[in-house]
């Protein structure tokens, strides 16, 4: 919960727009502003004060204890034109918080962490737990010293400008292991413990068990993923407090999902109590990895049968592989997505001139791959062995790149050994149609004219098809110095089908600075005044000039009416 505290008038009414803005955040505390901050500052996880900076220091400084516990706090002028991140920036979230307010209230938010102000994601803001010199190694960071990373096993990390030898070091390990004097160790969800329990297993015996597990192969608890068990103990209390004391997911699988797992000890205990000959080494196995830890049994003080069972794996690392749409060209129709996704990644695949459209996003160590035109398939393979080497990767098209772009190559050769996420993006179509007014407003369809992939008979069917169902045709590729025929032809087509003056969009660059369009007809549309930069819209048989903009209409009732009127 977000505590909102004010004092005056006007810093009221920029609080009840944060508080109108988000209804399920936030709680907004009245009274003397000095009882109002002290209990939010003890019930909330995050403060936004809408009071002068200085009163908010002289107010939450007696409460301060810690930067692991205390709250973030984020100040906001009475006019709303400034939100400061003050306390927390890391750990409390201010920093996130005071971008998500500034935006909210259209804002400028001001952040002053030292990382942040750079560019540089913080070591204790990886998603990850940290321990050692975080303070240290951050420094070298920002000073430019070489920083090593010794990475005992790959995951995929933000961008950090991290060297192969250096006085302080960034090591990623599940090992428990203490961090030397100038080190940060980075533990990764690399643990995955299977846990076979009897009914009313006390937690303690499973937490024990899971602990002295962990102790005797020197691995890390704190890089533990999840639990996992058989569908049958989803329910089981001592394992379900287990997890919760542990703080991971509980994960549980059929029965007989977990009975196809080839595992080292079977036994027929289980597979008479939940039907599967393991539960502890299938649970943790059933996804694949390396068994640690066989399965062991509890021991009990009182010598009594052993209640739980467990085993460890340790799963490969999954690559990430976020496959960008970076839309038409503007910068403010990049999506707030694409933007988070660009600054995720610690390598960029792309075409050398979308590279440059947003190299200025990119945090400084991201590693940038690019090439020229023609070289798709290249990107896209890759992109993929970059993500399958354990990097977090993006791969970057215009528009959205999976429209003509590059999230088709590049899934048809992604296995599920990665993870894929899509970021879709202002396609040229969308762009070109907002430029020409309504065009799109009923059902259409994208067609590219190129016939480098696609056979121009198949083009050609389509292009026929679209044309017969009366359907709004948007051409993308449509003509360059070495295809010059394809769209007299395929305008031939359309033309059979729809009268010389239906309406026809021309947009080149839409949303660039150079942006140029037209409103013409089919029957007046000057092939030479389209290249390769352009995307054509040609109207079906509903399609107006109104007020020269391009409308087609949905055929609303009250507009049928209306023109009937007007007729």
């Amino acid at each position: 919960m977000i505590g909102l505290i004010s004092a005056t008038a006007a810093g009221a009414a920029a609080r009840d727009r944060l508080a109108a803005a988000w209804p399920d955040r936030t709680r907004v505390y009245d009274g003397p502003v000095k009882d109002a901050v002290r209990s939010a500052f003890a019930e909330c996880e995050q403060l936004v004060c809408f009071l002068a900076t200085g009163a908010v220091v002289r107010l939450i400084a007696p409460l301060l204890g810690g930067k692991a516990t205390d709250p973030g706090v984020v100040c906001v002028d009475e006019g709303g034109r400034f939100a400061v991140s003050l306390v927390g920036g890391h750990g409390g979230g201010a920093n996130e918080l005071a971008v998500e307010v500034g935006e909210a209230l259209a804002a400028q938010p001001v952040v002053t962490t030292a990382t942040d102000a750079v560019g540089l994601p913080g070591l204790d803001t990886l998603g990850l737990p940290v321990e050692g010199s975080v303070a240290a190694v951050s420094r070298a960071l920002l000073d430019g010293e070489p920083v090593a990373l010794r990475a005992e096993l790959p995951w995929p990390l933000p961008p950090l400008p991290l060297a192969e030898e250096g006085a302080h070091a960034v090591r990623v390990t599940d090992r428990a292991v203490e961090p030397a004097g100038n080190e940060v160790l980075v533990r990764p969800p690399s643990l995955v413990v299977g846990v076979g329990a009897a009914r009313d297993v006390p937690a303690d015996e499973v937490l024990g068990l899971v602990e002295e597990a962990l102790r005797d192969a020197g691995l890390s608890p704190r890089s533990i993923a999840e639990l996992a068990t058989v569908d049958a103990k989803a329910e089981e209390p001592g394992i379900v407090a287990a997890a919760r004391r542990l703080g991971v997911p509980l994960v549980t699988y059929p029965a007989e999902e977990l009975a196809a797992v080839p595992v080292p000890h079977p036994s027929n205990a289980p597979l008479a109590a939940v039907g599967t000959p393991s539960v502890a080494e299938a649970a943790a196995l059933v996804r694949g990895g390396e068994l640690l830890v066989p399965k062991r049994k509890s021991r009990r003080p009182d010598g009594r049968p052993a209640m739980a069972t467990c085993a460890v794996v340790r799963r490969p690392a999954r690559g990430r592989l976020a496959v960008v749409g970076l839309g038409p060209g503007a910068r403010d129709l990049l999506t707030p997505r694409a933007r988070t996704e660009l600054r995720r990644a610690a390598v960029l695949v792309g075409l050398d001139q979308y590279v440059d459209q947003i190299r200025d996003l990119l945090r400084p160590g991201t590693r940038i791959l690019e090439s020229g035109l023609g070289a798709e398939e290249e990107r896209a393979r890759t992109a993929v062995a970059e993500a399958r080497a354990g990097h977090a990767v993006a791969l970057i098209g215009s528009g959205d790149a999976g429209v003509y772009a590059m999230a088709s190559p590049a899934l048809a050769e992604a296995s599920d050994d990665i993870d894929v996420i899509g970021v879709p993006g202002v396609t040229a179509a969308l762009a070109a149609g907002a430029v020409l007014g309504a065009p799109l407003g009923h059902d259409h369809v994208s067609i590219s004219l190129s016939d480098l992939h696609t056979p121009w008979e198949v083009i050609e069917r389509r292009v026929r098809a679209a044309a017969e169902a009366d359907i709004v045709v948007t051409f993308y590729n449509p003509r360059s110095r070495g295809r010059d025929w394809q769209l007299p032809k395929a305008l031939a087509i359309l033309a059979g089908h729809r009268e010389p003056t239906t309406p026809v969009g021309v947009v080149r660059n839409a949303s660039r600075p150079d942006e140029s369009s037209r409103l013409t007809t089919l029957g007046e549309l000057d092939p030479a005044w389209v290249d390769m930069m352009t995307v054509v819209t040609v109207g079906n048989t509903a399609t107006r000039n109104i007020a020269g903009r391009m409308v087609t209409p949905r055929g609303y009732r009250w507009q049928e009416r209306a023109q009937e009127e007007g007729e």
